[in-house]
């Protein structure tokens, strides 16, 4: 069987490491990630000196540590990306087995930051979130059971990645943390849909979903107050939606022009969840449409490498990294146009935060991994062999 690799010159037997990472990474994903990382050290210059002018710290106090952790998270995220899909399944297993234990030690040793929801453990230097390195592992470790069920009296791995995502659920929507807990179980989704789940099962799964959202809304007031801020037909200006609303608004096409913007005076979280916002004010529509379409490039492109992948735990892994990546980016969004109820999410690689940055740069390191051009025999070339066979 001719082998070949798409794209690409076949690898070499015994070519050094860098040579052959640099051959086969995607690097117009990798391209867009640093872009992005780009936008959010452009962002964070504008973004942060007001929050720092509260804290009584330098001006670009958190401009400098969000290029340290930035830093580190590109570093990770090309270590990783230099790994074999078994050693990033690894990986994936133990960051899964730590992030986990952290997550359902955080009632008793974790801290809300006087936000109202216990998601970090305060490391006095900096916080940890725990459910920002939990994601990747999940998928990993979700996709590796999937997989083991189409083997040969293979173990029921889609009924095993089921019941650990409704562990990480529950254990999520009791910080509460219903953003984090509906991305683990969309990424679940994803995976489960290629993996060839029927239709009628997606269904029912999702009335369940739906069912168990009513329940949280009757039974949770920090649920039921953003849901209800979300359906009223009016934006109370004072809110972080009122204001976020107000400065997308005022940007227009062009914006306001850099350092004019308002909105980073009255938003808490201008350098987080409601970077858009300042992005659309200051630089307008043209750039927020920038960041827009580095998402699509690094999602269609992964996705469109993983179609020609034949192992089953590289294409789900790789489909459960690139659509998760691409829809917190879209509920990030989402909140910032109130096309969705607020949820604490940050914008993979522009937000500030570092348990995010370092989580993303796995993740995605994760992805680049599994979209590495492979030798592999060409589908049609393997037909053909046993037809004539």
């Amino acid at each position: 069987m001719t082998e070949m690799v798409h794209g690409t010159v076949p690898v070499q037997t015994g070519e050094p490491i860098l040579p052959r990472w640099w051959r086969t990474i995607d690097k117009t994903t990798m391209l867009c990630i640093l872009l992005l990382f780009g936008v959010g050290l452009l962002l964070g210059f504008a973004a942060s000196p007001p929050l720092a002018a509260r804290n009584n710290l330098e001006p670009f106090h958190y401009v400098i540590r969000q290029g340290v952790f930035g830093g580190i998270a590109l570093a990770v995220m090309m270590i990783t990306s230099m790994m074999s899909p078994t050693m990033v399944r690894r990986l994936g297993v133990i960051g899964f087995v730590f992030s986990f234990a952290a997550l359902a030690m955080l009632p008793v040793f974790g801290t809300d930051f006087g936000k109202g929801a216990v998601r970090w453990y305060s490391l006095g230097f900096a916080s940890f979130q725990p459910s920002e390195f939990l994601k990747p592992g999940f998928i990993v470790v979700a996709a590796w059971f999937m997989a083991a069920a189409f083997e040969l009296g293979g173990p029921p791995g889609k009924l095993y990645s089921f019941l650990l995502a409704g562990a990480i659920s529950v254990l999520l929507a009791l910080q509460p943390d219903f953003g984090q807990a509906s991305l683990v179980f969309f990424s679940w989704g994803v995976m489960y849909f290629i993996a060839g789940a029927s239709i009628p099962l997606l269904v029912v799964i999702v009335g369940g979903v739906v069912g168990l959202g009513a329940v949280a809304y009757n039974s949770s007031e920090h649920f039921a107050r953003r849901i209800d801020g979300f359906l009223t037909p009016e934006v109370d200006p004072t809110t972080q939606l009122g204001y976020a609303t107000n400065a997308i608004r005022e940007g227009g096409f062009f914006g306001v022009g850099v350092g004019e913007g308002q909105v980073k005076w009255s938003l808490p979280d201008a350098h987080t969840d409601f970077i858009v916002a300042v992005a659309a004010e200051e630089y307008g529509l043209i750039l927020v449409m920038i960041i827009i379409l580095l998402y699509m490039i690094i999602v269609i492109r992964s996705l469109a490498r993983l179609i020609r992948e034949r192992d089953v735990f590289i294409r789900l892994a790789g489909a459960g990294l690139a659509c998760g990546f691409g829809v917190q980016a879209i509920i990030n969004m989402g909140v910032a146009v109130r096309l969705l109820p607020a949820k604490g999410m940050t914008l993979p690689f522009v937000s500030y935060g570092g348990s995010s940055l370092i989580a993303g740069g796995i993740a995605v390191g994760m992805l680049l991994a599994f979209t590495r051009s492979r030798p592999q025999g060409e589908m049609e070339d393997i037909l053909s062999r046993r037809a004539g066979g």
